[in-house]
């Protein structure tokens, strides 16, 4: 199973297998330590009982996890396949799910270039005024402000806003991979790397 990185389109699907190998392979050990503990002893009051639960901590939070990523709401293959048609060489994020208190924000696609923040989501129950409030929050803390953010349900209507930042990049000679690969760990991170931060 190749890896996928988190911004990565597949980042989701990826997350949901590595949870479902994960818990059970710990299931697995902990199951086992806690039946070599009863043959050898003949009484759940031993060594390998301690560790089987304390084995159950890490399970319980790959569990969680796993729960959290099969709410999570993936871009599809044909949306995914529409967008990069559109990307040119505009810096593409993918698979998002932003968490707050009040909701998650399931993000298929989103590109940043100068001050604009385009979004596309599949998430049909999502309060898109909501996600844009969060996304704006989110970004001041690193003292980002008076940026443009739209997040779009119609795949064709977020293609032709991809066209129009792509004209925008080449009419600004800007490259947007070129700036995220220029960040420096220890510095205030972009606002690509914000997104993809806060993200599961």
């Amino acid at each position: 199973m190749k890896r996928v990185y988190k911004g990565d389109f597949g980042h989701i699907l990826y997350q949901r297998k590595v949870a479902i190998v994960r818990s059970l392979i710990m299931g697995g050990v902990i199951l086992g330590l806690f039946i070599i503990g009863l043959l050898i002893t003949k009484t759940n009051k031993n060594i390998f009982s301690i560790v089987a639960a304390l084995g159950c901590l890490p399970l319980g939070w790959s569990i969680i996890n796993l729960i959290m990523y099969y709410r999570a709401i993936p871009l599809a293959r044909s949306s995914y396949e529409k967008i990069t048609a559109h990307a040119g060489s505009l810096n593409m994020i993918y698979d998002l799910s932003l968490t707050s208190e009040k909701s998650t924000y399931n993000v298929g696609a989103i590109t940043v270039l100068e001050k604009n923040i385009a979004g596309y989501t599949e998430d049909k129950d999502m309060d898109i005024q909501d996600c844009q409030e969060h996304i704006k929050n989110q970004i001041s803390l690193s003292k980002y402000h008076d940026y443009t953010i739209k997040i779009f349900r119609n795949v064709d209507d977020y293609c032709r806003r991809l066209d129009q930042l792509e004209k925008l990049r080449k009419d600004h000679n800007i490259d947007p991979k070129a700036i995220e690969d220029a960040w420096v760990p220890g510095t205030i991170q972009t606002v690509s790397g914000i997104l993809e931060s806060i993200s599961l």
